[in-house]
């Protein structure tokens, strides 16, 4: 008898353990970036909190360094799908759901980097993330990440707009972008991978490129370009996705608690994008890069050039426009 019994309460917890077990949810993350990047510590503390918080109800396997989609569209693609969780992104595929975040990408948008947070903290930005989900794209906005300002990096220096004349530039295989250089005077060229812009300046079919600090110092191309001018011309922050599909397979409190947790990475992620930022400035500056800081009156040079894409770019709108930089009457 006291045999059946014990093995009757083995079959109890057993069955007990597998009830547990079933419970628990397990979500997936994508992120293009390496191990170590900003956006990826944060992606993990979103995964940590996010456990912590449904005490284990609900875990978060983060894939890093594009190993689960290459690109951030086809992890997009995932997301309305319901094949993935989550995705870290950059504002700008995101946009294609969205049109209006088309206005804080324009160029020279925002006084600095106060002005943006600003923006994007407060009922602007707060509007957007809510617009990706009514827009019924199958994504939910969870919040914003730092990627800090682009900035052109060459193998001249540039005090002026007239200095940018004739100057070959890889930039994004963006419309905007490419209108962007043009109107400066330089030749944009497109096509070209990021793995690839240090061989192309070194044999001369470019000179010279654009984006942050930690991908001018990651990439190497402070070897082969070595004027970083601090132009600041876009801003363009990342969006830490979700899928509308797998939300609705969640219970409402426990929805709550991943909305919570991944606002509250957004402090972490930017405190890590400044500590990565000022890391690769001091390793770029060290080698002998020359950091070139734009006078106010060739600041205002740069941005009367491409005042024409606002034109363009932001018809439709321009109460957006006027409402972000009537923010930054206070920087």
């Amino acid at each position: 008898m006291k045999k059946v019994l014990a093995m009757v309460l083995c079959l109890v917890m057993v069955l007990s353990i597998a009830s547990i077990a079933s419970a628990e949810t397990v979500l997936k993350l994508s992120e293009v970036h390496a191990e170590g990047y900003p956006t990826a510590l944060a992606d993990h503390e979103f995964a940590r909190l996010v456990e912590e918080k449904t005490e284990g109800r609900i875990k978060i396997e983060v894939y890093t360094g594009g190993t689960l989609y290459g690109q951030e569209t086809e992890a997009i693609e995932a997301l309305q799908l319901g094949d993935l969780a989550f995705s870290r992104v950059s504002a700008s595929p995101v946009a294609s759901y969205v049109p209006a975040i088309n206005a804080i990408q324009l160029p020279y948008l925002y006084k600095n980097s106060a002005h943006q947070w600003a923006v994007l903290n407060g009922e602007i930005g707060q509007k957007f993330l809510a617009d990706i989900e009514a827009s019924e794209s199958g994504l939910v906005g969870l919040c914003y990440y730092d990627a800090g300002s682009r900035n052109f990096y060459l193998t001249k220096e540039v005090n002026s707009v007239a200095d940018m004349a004739g100057l070959k530039i890889r930039m994004q295989n963006s419309a905007m972008m490419v209108k962007m250089t043009e109107l400066l005077g330089a030749t944009a060229v497109t096509g070209i991978g990021p793995n690839d812009v240090y061989s192309n300046i070194t044999t001369k079919v470019i000179d010279g490129a654009e984006n942050n600090w930690p991908t001018y110092q990651n990439m190497g191309d402070y070897e082969a370009a070595k004027y970083f001018i601090l132009d600041e011309h876009t801003r363009v922050p990342e969006i830490l996705l979700a899928s509308a599909a797998v939300k609705a397979t969640i219970d409402e409190a426990d929805w709550a608690i991943i909305e919570a947790c991944a606002q509250e990475t957004q402090a972490f992620e930017i405190a890590a994008w400044e500590k990565k930022e000022k890391e690769s400035e001091e390793i770029v500056r060290a080698a002998g890069s020359i950091v070139v800081e734009l006078t106010e009156e060739a600041k205002a040079e740069f941005v009367a050039a491409v005042q024409p894409i606002y034109t363009e770019y932001g018809a439709g709108y321009e109460e957006v426009i006027e409402a972000i930089k009537a923010v930054g009457d206070d920087f």
